[in-house]
């Protein structure tokens, strides 16, 4: 039997609904960042385009939309703010000129490490009253989810 029911406890609300949990945590997380990110002159969606090329998990704009889960025509819009600002550089593959490989800047890496400082001070503030092993368990939960979340996609990919 699943954790959820129609006619039983837990009742699926949305006080217990981890979708609604999820996205509610993200929304407010996003808000209380972009103050972090204003005197940057830079958004939420741009550090997080910004990281994710700096990682390697999006070297191009198709592996860029999916990992900030992003459309892919707004995603070439995005990366042509990015370059307009001086923070991302794109170059063609050289094994296959078809590919458009992004990369940072010096600059662009210079702003994403900025902001990455603020980001670890605030989620350091919003879980000072957490225990560490209560922060570890919530990522480690988190990340098991997305796995099965990721393996659902793939999965429904090939249906």
């Amino acid at each position: 039997m699943g954790f959820y029911s129609e006619s039983s406890t837990p009742e699926f609300c949305q006080d217990n609904s981890i979708g609604y949990l999820s996205r509610r945590v993200f929304q407010l997380a996003q808000v209380n960042l972009e103050a972090v990110f204003a005197p940057e002159g830079i958004s939420y969606l741009q550090w997080s385009a910004l990281s994710s090329i700096g990682t390697g998990q999006g070297n191009t704009c198709a592996e860029l939309a999916r990992d900030i889960v992003y459309d892919k025509g707004a995603t070439t819009r995005l990366v042509d703010a990015l370059e307009a600002n001086g923070w991302v550089t794109r170059h063609r593959d050289a094994d296959d000129r078809r590919i458009v490989n992004l990369a940072l800047t010096p600059a662009g890496t210079a702003i994403a490490q900025r902001c990455r400082s603020r980001v670890i001070q605030l989620w350091n503030g919003w879980l000072s009253d957490w225990e560490e092993t209560e922060v570890n368990q919530l990522i480690r939960l988190l990340q098991r989810l997305r796995g099965t979340l990721q393996q659902a996609a793939t999965d429904r990919s090939f249906a």
